[in-house]
């Protein structure tokens, strides 16, 4: 079994390699906001073009489905280009043996 630490240190060194990664996170990010405004556009379509049925609202279901998947995506490529570089900065100090 493993113990905590040692599944915090591996946690932590995932963190630190997805923040070490700016252009697949950015790429994330991208394909975040792309995904979110086709769903987007996908709900807009069942709105506006569509007639009130069934079909419409299974249509504005998938569109629902691929703006809540592409903002999990988007979140994850934002987090990956700010929170989780700034904490890889941060603890890049704690690294360092003191000088003292």
């Amino acid at each position: 079994m493993i113990s905590i630490k040692q599944r915090l240190q591996t946690i932590r060194r995932q963190l630190h390699r997805r923040a070490d990664n700016p252009r697949e996170n950015f790429i994330w990010l991208l394909c975040g906001f792309s995904l979110f405004m086709l769903g987007l556009m996908v709900i807009s379509i069942a709105q506006f073009l569509l007639t009130d049925s069934v079909t419409a609202e299974l249509v504005a279901l998938l569109g629902l489905i691929f703006m809540i998947s592409g903002g999990g995506l988007a979140i994850a490529g934002y987090l990956g280009l700010s929170v989780l570089r700034i904490l890889r900065f941060l603890d890049s100090d704690d690294d360092k043996p003191s000088r003292h």
